[in-house]
């Protein structure tokens, strides 16, 4: 059975350039699904409170925004 990578296990592996090399045949990425930029202001100690949030979910900032956004309209309905 395979246990999953840390992200400090990860990023230590990626980190050489043997395990660097592309796998397979070259895919196409399908096009986004996000339509437009949002510029969205956070006053510093929130978006400090944001990023320590998105690092625990191993999310980035963007898609820890985007999921909390979701939520808050799917509660709201």
């Amino acid at each position: 059975m395979n246990t999953p990578m840390t992200p400090e296990q990860e990023y230590d592996y990626y980190a050489q350039p043997e395990n660097q090399t592309p796998q397979g045949p070259a895919r196409r990425r399908r096009p986004s699904r996000l339509t437009a930029l949002v510029p969205v202001r956070f006053p510093p100690e929130l978006l400090e409170e944001v990023r320590r949030a998105a690092d625990a979910d191993d999310r980035s900032l963007s898609a820890w925004i985007r999921r909390a956004v979701e939520h808050e309209l799917r509660d709201s309905a």
